[in-house]
């Protein structure tokens, strides 16, 4: 069994949780530390996190998933991601990733949608990412996937 715990973040978390973001190479805006989920070893490391936010389109999005790197393969991801969706959050849940982690979410219930099918402010960065990574290969796109 492994050595960690998922609990709500606490406001001393929240230099942990900004530092994990920014070393794991993920969107580092938004970050309010009432809306994560920390997986925290029993000395008190934060070794994961994730959190549900919400847009100015009323969307939900699951966001900042990250594990730090020596802690990867451990189930971690896995643990804070059911931790969140398990939450009384409204569907439909949103969420972006690189195109080669789709399978993954999948095994959660989300399903890769189509521009039509998208709220606002996930259309607006879509149009912003062909714009910008119209040359990356189609695993490094981003890919936007729904939970109902």
């Amino acid at each position: 069994m492994d050595n960690y715990s998922i609990q709500p973040a606490t406001q001393n978390d929240f230099p942990a949780i900004r530092a994990l973001i920014h070393a794991v190479h993920i969107n580092p805006t938004r970050l309010n530390w009432r809306r994560f989920m920390v997986a925290r070893s029993y000395d008190g490391e934060i070794l994961g996190c994730g959190q549900i936010k919400r847009h100015t389109d009323g969307s939900l999005e699951l966001a900042s998933i990250a594990v730090r790197e020596q802690d990867r393969g451990r189930g971690i991801a896995r643990a804070v991601i059911e931790r969140l969706l398990a939450g009384e959050y409204q569907r439909p849940l949103y969420l972006i990733c690189r195109a080669r982690l789709g399978k993954l979410y999948e095994r959660f219930g989300f399903r890769k949608i189509y521009f039509i099918e998208m709220p606002k402010y996930f259309q607006r960065l879509s149009r912003i990412e062909r714009l910008i990574n119209q040359a990356s290969a189609e695993e490094d796109r981003l890919l936007i996937m729904r939970l109902d």
